[in-house]
Formats: C-alpha cells, sequence, structure tokens
C-alpha cells in the first residue's frame, strides 16, 4: 500500500500565514503540521508517500522534508497547478500510485487515531473503499456518509439537508478501482472532480464500501482559530517536563513544560502545558499555558496565553495581554518608547486585529 496526501491548496483561509508559508508547513507545537500526518501514516506501515502540491510551494516541502529519508519514509512530489478537486488529485497521481492500493489523507488534518487499525479493517472487509467518519454539529459544511449495516450507501458533498450527521474527515482508503469511477464522474458546480462523486460511483455501481466511525479527536486546522485548538489539544497531552535550556533562579517554571537547547528564562513564570524552542530569550514575561514558541524568538516584558508564536518573532514591552492569538516569523510587536503614543500597524492582506476597548 501506498499514501497520497493532499497539499496543493492554497491556504486562503490562513491568510497572512500562508502567504510565506504552505499551510501544512505551519507549525502546531513547534512542529509542521504535515509532520503529525508522515508520522502516523510511517507507524501504520505506509512508507511510499506521494505529497500532491502546487509549483508554487513545493520548493518550501523540500526545504523541510527533503526525500523523506530522515522520517524512515520515501516521498515523491507529484504537481497539481490548478484546484480542480481531490478526485483530480488522485487522478493526477495515477502514475505515482501504480495500481496499487493506497490511502489518501488531506494534509491539514490531525487524527488521533491507529491507522494500522483502520488499514486492517479495509483489508479484512474487501472495501473497494473504506472512510473515516466522525459526528458533527454542522453537517451542512461537510460531505456527508450514510450508513446501512456497517456499509456506506451514500454520500452528498455540504448537502443543505443533510441526510446524516456523519461527516467525511479526509482520511480515505482506495483500491485502483477509483480510478474507473473517476473517469465516469462529472465536475461538480464548483468545477472541480469531486471525491465524494466518485465514491458515489463505486457505491451506485455495487462496489463495496465501508467506513470506521472515529471516537477520538480530529482537527481540520484549516482556520486560525483551529490551529490554536489543535496546538491545545497536542500541548495538553505532554506527558513530561523536559528542559535542556537555563533556567535563572528568579523564574518559575510549572507542569508540562518542553523547553529547548540554549534558551534563557529570566525573571518569568511559564506555566504548562507549554513548548518553548531553541535559542529563545524570555524575560521578565508570563507564558501562560497552551502556548507554544519557535526558535530564536525573543520575548520581554509580555503577557502570552494560548498563543502560537512562531520562529523570530520580538514580542517586547507588551502590557495587554496577548491570547488566543497567531503570531508569524520575524513579526515584531512592541510599544512606543515616548509620546505620541499610538497604535501603528503595518498589516498583511487577511490580517485579523482585536483591540480592547
Amino acid at each position: 500500500m501506498k499514501a497520497l496526501i493532499l497539499c496543493a491548496g492554497k491556504g486562503t483561509r490562513l491568510r497572512p500565514l500562508t502567504f510565506t508559508n504552505a499551510k501544512p508547513l505551519i507549525p502546531i507545537a513547534n512542529k509542521p503540521t504535515i509532520m503529525y500526518s508522515l508520522e502516523k501514516i510511517r507507524d501504520a506501515g505506509v512508507t511510499e508517500i506521494g505529497l500532491v502540491v502546487n509549483s508554487e510551494n513545493i520548493e518550501d516541502f523540500k526545504k523541510v522534508l527533503g526525500d523523506g529519508s530522515q522520517l524512515g519514509i520515501k516521498l515523491s512530489y507529484i504537481i497539481q497547478d490548478h484546484p480542480k478537486g481531490l478526485a483530480h488529485a488522485v487522478k493526477v497521481s495515477k502514475d505515482f500510485l501504480d495500481n496499487d492500493d493506497f490511502i489518501m489523507y488531506l494534509g491539514d488534518n490531525l487524527v488521533n487515531f491507529d491507522l494500522k487499525n483502520f488499514i486492517d479493517q479495509f483489508k479484512q472487509g474487501n472495501y473497494e473503499s473504506f472512510i473515516l467518519l466522525t459526528s458533527v454539529d454542522n453537517p451542512s459544511q461537510f460531505g456527508i456518509a450514510v450508513m446501512e449495516d456497517s456499509k456506506v450507501t451514500k454520500v452528498v458533498e455540504k448537502p443543505k439537508d443533510a441526510p446524516s450527521n456523519l461527516a467525511i474527515i479526509g482520511v480515505y482508503i482506495f483500491t485502483p478501482k477509483v480510478f474507473e469511477a473517476i473517469q465516469n464522474i462529472q465536475p461538480s458546480w464548483r468545477g472541480e472532480l469531486e471525491i465524494t462523486d466518485a465514491i458515489q460511483w463505486l457505491i451506485d455501481n455495487s462496489k463495496n464500501v465501508g467506513a470506521h466511525i472515529v471516537e477520538g479527536w480530529w482537527k481540520d486546522t484549516g482556520k486560525p482559530e483551529d490551529l490554536i485548538e489543535a496546538n491545545r489539544t497536542i500541548l495538553s497531552n505532554l506527558k513530561e517536563q523536559k528542559i535542556e535550556g537555563e533556567i535563572r533562579s528568579d523564574s518559575s517554571v510549572q507542569g508540562m513544560v518542553h523547553i529547548g537547547k540554549n534558551t534563557k528564562i529570566m525573571n518569568s513564570i511559564v506555566r504548562g502545558p507549554v513548548i518553548i524552542g531553541e535559542n529563545v530569550t524570555i524575560s521578565n514575561a508570563y507564558i501562560g499555558p497552551y502556548t507554544s514558541i519557535g526558535d530564536s524568538a525573543y520575548i520581554n516584558s509580555s503577557e502570552i496565553e494560548n498563543s502560537i508564536i512562531l520562529s523570530y518573532a520580538n514580542i517586547s514591552n507588551v502590557y495587554i495581554r496577548i491570547e488566543s492569538s497567531i503570531i508569524g516569523e520575524n513579526s515584531k510587536i512592541y510599544s512606543a518608547e515616548r509620546k505620541p503614543y499610538s497604535l501603528k500597524l503595518i498589516i498583511g492582506d487577511y490580517s485579523n486585529i482585536q483591540i480592547p476597548k
């Protein structure tokens, strides 16, 4: 079996972060989002993995992931420059898949589920397609599946009147039969080849389609608030304190905290769960729970909680607590040192700023 991870999207809902970084490479708990998917797939025994990317972000992926050998996998890069749907992404990957069964994973998904168990169920059930589902409160925003006697009998993309609350969460397994299905479907009203239409074609042609309903947590990290929630979820699972940097005697570190090499904590309080990268300086500050701080960040005389601070960010003398925020790489936030005191901003497209009254 091979794996296919879809990473060709533009990440418009995460702008401006995605102007300089591909969405699956944005860190959660100081690790690129896609790393969690790659490790899950590898640990399930699948090591040949194709990344479907666009020509604009392929070099970003290669810089971070290379050929995958450092993770014990073999990566291939597949170009999909036009957003023509998930089924189209499968179609352009046909040469890589080479008539093998494959697991398909959306690059911005995080799933706390044993994929090996998922693959074993697929093999034992003799399915042409096997999908992961979860119950949701807003089914009209997802592809939805209807189950009868442990089989999927209908799938529909983002229905106004949903026939069930079982959402397709972006992890699928297919046999090569899916290529026949894709050849026999038409673009949707969005102009895309929908993977739900391909699955429905399999169902309509008496192919065996099954599903597993996920009980553990699942996160779609497509929006800023989703990234922050995923960061919280991962940090809440820290099991031990790991201190490699320097904590001065005038500082307090509490709870599950990871602190990287050459990091200095001075006259500050760090209250976990928190992860702090390498070469970070934190002085006269409070770092509250559910915060991740990237390498070489500098934080002075400021308070931060429930936030993602990326590498090389500089936050100094900010006298209002920063909360539920994402601060991009090389960003700088500081207070004016003299009058006139005013709010001075250089804000990229699609930024979102909340100012207290």
